[in-house]
């Protein structure tokens, strides 16, 4: 038996994938505001986690996009799809088992991501 098959599930849901935590932690490194993580696992999803999070201008939104994929690429992980990068209103970020939303204030608060996706898991970063 495996060393993984003989820990109990809760042990092994609670854990967050490597990747997902770089990204975080690049993201972090970059100042974003309001992170989030939303374990959407328990739902109808077509990705395990999002991250979002916000940039306090268009600027810091490309530069937390870029540090994430900077990150994440040192350790051989490139993303499947990157979306929104010029206009930087909106930057998506698409990893496949987690996808990463970067906006500009005005944009999240729009399109609320957060309460589309109410009955997802809040994960607490700590900052």
């Amino acid at each position: 038996m495996s060393k993984s098959a003989r820990r109990p599930a809760a042990t092994r849901s609670k854990r967050l994938p490597a990747d997902l935590t770089l990204a975080v932690k690049a993201a972090v490194e970059k100042k974003a505001i309001d992170l989030v993580v939303l374990d959407l696992r328990g739902a109808d999803a077509f990705t395990d986690f999002f991250i979002i999070c916000t940039g306090a201008n268009t600027r810091q939104v490309q530069t937390i996009a870029d540090a994430i994929e900077d990150a994440l690429r040192e350790h051989g992980t490139k993303p499947a799809l990157i979306e929104g990068h010029a206009r930087a209103h909106w930057v998506l970020v698409d990893y496949f088992d987690f996808i990463v939303h970067i906006f500009s204030p005005t944009t999240r608060e729009f399109y609320a991501l957060e309460k589309l996706w109410g009955d997802a898991k809040r994960i607490e970063i700590p900052t």
